[in-house]
């Protein structure tokens, strides 16, 4: 169902890796190698995989440069990045063009897995949101209709708030405006769908990606606030606060300590 390609220069590794993955379990089926950046590159054009380890040293190309055209070439591929701790650096910037996560060495099962399981389901959720959204297609061309509260429509909703989340106007109304649904009934709506009320989730939404640029970027605290959708910069470290129990400042000040 799905196929993997493993960059390192050192076969040891790349054998090592291929050991730690169990992929009947995430349905992988075809496992490609590449031993530097130029290989990498080539392989991939071929045969344009769904997932990709890839070390950042590497000879020939480095893998952010491999990593960005990868992604201008497959967007939807998922990469993570395998780094030393000199190249800490690099693995923040890899982000920054689109890689979905990166593993420190030396590497363990535990990380290969616990990567593999993020990526696989990112793409299964992507494979989700693709069915969904030909559905509501499907339905807004044959009835007046729009939304039911099949499930379905769970990934539909996700993507809205993922298009929306950094508008500090968005909100319930304006989602059931997109919508054409009642603000009233898509209260409810998602209320089943998701087990919270929408502005839980729309919180823990920004939240979070305020954890990803505290960790990625050197932005003031109002400056990310205002990139997730807080116009009040007292409000987001209130909010932040009663989140994770820590600050902004203080999430901060920890990764800076353990890197």
């Amino acid at each position: 169902m799905y196929s993997l390609l493993i960059v390192d220069d050192e076969p040891i590794i790349r054998r090592g890796i291929k050991t730690f993955i169990d992929f009947d379990k995430y349905g992988i089926t075809d496992i490609y190698e590449a031993e530097d950046g130029n290989s990498a590159s080539k392989v991939f054009s071929e045969v344009l995989p769904d997932l990709v380890l890839l070390d950042i040293n590497m000879p020939f190309k480095d893998g952010l440069t491999v990593a960005k055209e990868m992604k201008n070439i497959k967007k939807g591929t998922k990469i993570a990045i395998i780094t030393g701790y000199d190249y800490f650096e690099y693995a923040q910037k890899a982000l920054k063009i689109g890689v979905e996560d990166y593993i420190l060495k030396p590497v363990s099962k535990k990380d290969i897995n616990e990567i593999i399981t993020k990526l696989v389901f990112e793409l299964n959720e992507e494979k989700k949101h693709i069915e969904a959204e030909k559905l509501i297609n499907k339905i807004k061309n044959e009835t007046t209709d729009t939304l039911t509260s099949n499930s379905k429509y769970k990934s539909i909703i996700s993507k809205k708030i993922e298009d929306n989340f950094s508008d500090v106007s968005f909100n319930l109304n304006s989602l059931a405006d997109d919508l054409s649904l009642s603000s009233g009934y898509l209260s409810s709506l998602f209320k089943s769908l998701f087990g919270v009320p929408f502005q839980n989730y729309l919180n823990n939404v920004r939240m979070e990606k305020a954890k990803l640029l505290l960790l990625t970027t050197d932005l003031k605290n109002y400056e990310i606030g205002e990139r997730i959708g807080f116009e009040n910069v007292h409000y987001f470290n209130s909010k932040f606060k009663k989140t994770f129990g820590i600050t902004p400042k203080e999430f901060k000040k920890n990764i800076v300590e353990k890197n």
